[in-house]
């Protein structure tokens, strides 16, 4: 897929967002809320409200994460910003919490929380992709370092548990584990 480019995701590119997370909204429904939303909230919302939920997040700004367009088309997604951004990320009893708790706050350490990759464009490399492109745009906006705490092991590539990332992608980037909570769910930063 030598065509991808990579766009931060504002009001203007929601109909390509649309579009790749579909009718159902990807992982049933989660529509990217499943770090912005508390449990009881999240559940307590139908689809349409946490895709309305998203579309609001997206207008007001700044951009919630990366699209990997091809030809007009999102072909991938990467949910990256300030770990502030995500609340949910940074619950104590996560295997994402931060290590030290001014971490979660302020605009200094950012987290790539999800990916979604369209099915015909999986095994193309685009995760890879959009982690180098995420460091970027990371560094770009004054990011002193990158986490992440992705699946160390899936039985399949399809796997709905890829929706945080692979720690293999990361090690490639230049990720070390900082901590290991949970098996297989490494805690892992880029200093920038």
């Amino acid at each position: 897929m030598p065509n991808v480019r990579f766009e931060p995701l504002t009001g203007d590119l929601w109909p390509a967002f649309e579009e790749l997370f579909g009718r159902q909204g990807a992982c049933y429904g989660c529509w990217c809320t499943y770090f912005r939303l508390p449990p009881a909230a999240r559940k307590a919302h139908s689809g349409e409200q946490r895709k309305a939920f998203m579309r609001e997040r997206i207008e007001i700004g700044p951009a919630p994460g990366l699209l990997a367009m091809e030809d007009g088309r999102a072909v991938g997604w990467m949910q990256v910003g300030p770990r502030g951004d995500v609340p949910e990320w940074n619950n104590a009893g996560r295997v994402s919490a931060p290590l030290a708790a001014h971490e979660a706050q302020g605009a200094a350490v950012w987290a790539v929380s999800c990916f979604f990759v369209r099915t015909s464009a999986r095994g193309a490399g685009i995760m890879h992709r959009l982690v180098a492109a995420g460091i970027d745009y990371a560094r770009s906006h004054g990011a002193v370092a990158l986490d992440a705490c992705p699946i160390r092991q899936s039985r399949d590539s399809r796997s709905v548990g890829l929706f945080v990332g692979s720690a293999r992608v990361f090690e490639k980037a230049g990720f070390a584990t900082l901590v290991e909570r949970k098996a297989g769910r490494p805690l892992m930063r880029l200093e920038l």
